[in-house]
């Protein structure tokens, strides 16, 4: 049990972490080598510098829904992390992690619904001219994916799990 206590908690701060790099870093679109666009701006790399000089994204509908799905699923699956520390110190013997298995599950939902927004609505998010067909998807966006499946399991994994001695 306490292997399986460990590997569930493993597993979700390294879900939130990956969470926290799809939402914060720049590779969500990628144009060219020199050229990106993330969920907040439009970066283009300065081969003099060395530096990515970056505008802010033009806001739009669906980049909003996308930036605050983002962001409630790092709060969610922070404050699952919270409640099952506080759960795991006070809860009784024999209880389970019910509220914890949720936030991790509407985590997931969350993030699963903003890369589908992206995923559909890229054309209007991007607000770009060029042909869609010349750019592709950034690591940050695979990392928002590969937390839904993760999120999800976990999720389950917590409302499974009983507390023990």
């Amino acid at each position: 049990m306490v292997l399986l206590l460990m590997s569930v908690t493993v597993l979700h701060l390294f879900t939130l972490a990956m969470l926290f790099i799809a939402t914060m870093e720049k590779f969500w679109w990628i144009w060219s080598d020199a050229e990106i666009t993330d969920l907040w701006s439009n970066c283009i790399h300065d081969n003099a510098t060395g530096n990515w000089l970056c505008a802010a994204s033009n806001e739009n509908d669906w980049l909003q829904a996308v930036q605050s799905l983002t962001v409630l699923s790092v709060v969610f699956s922070s404050i699952s992390f919270l409640v099952f520390l506080g759960q795991l110190f006070t809860m009784s013997k024999g209880g389970l992690f019910y509220f914890t298995g949720l936030c991790q599950v509407f985590a997931g939902f969350t993030s699963f619904a903003a890369c589908l927004i992206f995923t559909f609505h890229r054309k209007k998010i991007l607000d770009d001219t060029r042909d869609l067909s010349i750019g592709h998807f950034g690591y940050c966006f695979i990392l928002a994916w590969s937390c839904v499946p993760l999120l999800l399991f976990s999720g389950v994994l917590y409302v499974h799990l009983r507390k023990r001695q």
